[in-house]
């Protein structure tokens, strides 16, 4: 008989251990499977660090990072736990059917949180608003203070905060009057039928001209917009700044009055005239 070296020895101990089973399980399969997890962790954190390079590259509001980047590491690990199953001889879709029976049943639990979540993903990745401008949300108004993934903070024009659930935002009509640089000022003003229209068009343009804010173009406009049952209608339209919107605005219906009163000019109200014919 020849000599039995310890690399002999050593190489029947491992094959008794690589042999030895717990069940199905061997030992062999084992050690595989923790190499297999060890090898996908790594994996799993070198794509990270690839997620993070690609969220603060691209335009990726960033208040969408955290959840991107925790959908994906959850993504990540799942498909780990399934390879390392196989790897161990685990009916793999058995345990698919159990998730996603698991998961259906967490979804319909959650449905009404899911909606504001997936309206808040919505808004932030189609950026119909940015913080600080100023929008009609269906009936509410107001300065967008912050766009979260579950609800938008908008502040009123008379200070309160108010929180609205992304799904109803992202459902309802939206106007933003803070997505331009310029906003049209438009103003119906009366005058009676007595009044002669070219005398009332120039003390509305008159008004125009002393009113700061408005701009020469596009040029300002007054016409005669509609013949009423007391009055005639005149539009006047200017064009300004959107921040000077406002102050626009109220000046020129604050000096409209004056500008009238000044030319003789009578601003009319709805009233009935009644005409007595004496046989």
């Amino acid at each position: 008989m020849g000599k039995i070296t310890f690399f002999d020895r050593l190489g029947e101990i491992l094959d008794r251990v690589m042999s030895f089973t717990v069940g199905s399980l061997t030992l062999g399969k084992l050690f595989s499977a923790l190499l297999l997890l060890a090898v996908c962790l790594t994996g799993v954190k070198i794509l990270m660090r690839m997620v993070d390079r690609l969220l603060q590259k691209g335009d990726i509001p960033k208040t969408l990072h955290t959840f991107i980047r925790s959908a994906a590491k959850v993504i990540l690990l799942l498909l780990t736990f399934l390879l390392v199953a196989e790897r161990l001889d685990i009916d793999v879709t058995s345990l698919i059917t159990v998730m996603g029976v698991a998961g259906l049943a967490v979804s319909l639990a959650l449905q009404d949180a899911l909606s504001k979540l997936v309206g808040g993903m919505m808004l932030l990745a189609a950026k119909p608003f940015v913080v600080g401008d100023f929008i009609d949300a269906g009936a509410n108004s107001g300065t967008v203070r912050e766009i979260g993934l579950v609800y938008t903070c908008l502040a009123t024009v008379d200070n309160k905060i108010v929180y609205l659930p992304n799904n109803d935002i992202a459902s309802s009509r939206v106007i933003n009057y803070s997505a331009q640089d310029k906003r049209r000022v438009d103003i119906i003003v009366s005058a009676s039928y007595g009044d002669d229209c070219e005398k009332v068009k120039q003390a509305l343009r008159e008004v125009l001209d002393r009113v700061p804010g408005i701009l020469s173009e596009p040029e300002p406009f007054v016409a005669v917009s509609s013949y009423g049952e007391s009055a005639i209608q005149y539009v006047v339209r200017a064009w300004t700044s959107t921040d000077d919107y406002w102050d626009v605005y109220f000046a020129i219906t604050e000096q409209t009055r004056p500008a009238f009163l000044k030319h003789g000019i009578e601003m009319t109200y709805n009233h009935l005239n009644v005409h007595v014919k004496q046989d």
